[in-house]
């Protein structure tokens, strides 16, 4: 028996065409006397069906959050314009942080150079605090699954700490639709 395992609308990397594509429809191939289909195929719009060995999603939220933070690190890329003579009051002279997302070393967040020498501290504070989003949010996942575990056991104060966290999560995990207007960010 075969389960779907792309949905309708899904963006998905197709490795024989080496592209990125849209699940347009679900195709299930069913036989006589089987409850469930036998083989489910995918069309993405490329001339022929795929099936889901040959197709791959987007990153997971569980790989790109993962417990162990993920790939997210922070590097030191140097600074062209300026020499560790000229910024010593850079925590780290002549760098600046680099916060890679991806295992690849590219990706992420960088800052320019100018806005780096106004207020180095806290941009150094801002990259370490990206590099532990991952960890922070699997505490605050991990903290919302005990209260909602045992709602009555947990205290009033983190009952209200997990659903912050839980308002947070949902933030984070809703990814906004291609026409819908850009508002500002904020966090309920």
């Amino acid at each position: 028996m075969a389960k779907a395992v792309f949905q309708r609308n899904q963006k998905v990397w197709v490795d024989s065409v080496g592209a990125w594509s849209v699940v347009e429809r679900i195709v299930p191939v069913w036989a006589r006397g089987f409850e469930e289909p036998i083989r489910v195929t995918y069309d993405v719009g490329l001339g022929r069906e795929f099936h889901a060995h040959e197709l791959r999603a987007e990153q997971d939220d569980v790989d790109v959050l993962s417990d162990s933070g993920g790939p997210w690190r922070l590097l030191r890329a140097r600074n062209k314009w300026q020499t560790p003579e000229d910024c010593p009051h850079h925590p780290f002279p002549g760098t600046y942080p680099v916060v890679v997302t991806d295992a690849n070393d590219w990706g992420g967040w960088r800052v320019p150079g100018a806005e780096y020498d106004r207020a180095p501290s806290k941009l150094e504070m801002q990259a370490r605090l990206i590099v532990s989003a991952p960890r922070l949010l699997a505490l605050a996942r991990h903290l919302a699954e005990l209260v909602l575990e045992m709602p009555e056991d947990s205290p009033s104060e983190v009952r209200v700490l997990a659903e912050e966290a839980i308002k947070v999560d949902r933030y984070v995990r809703e990814i906004p639709e291609p026409d819908a207007p850009v508002e500002e960010a904020k966090v309920a």
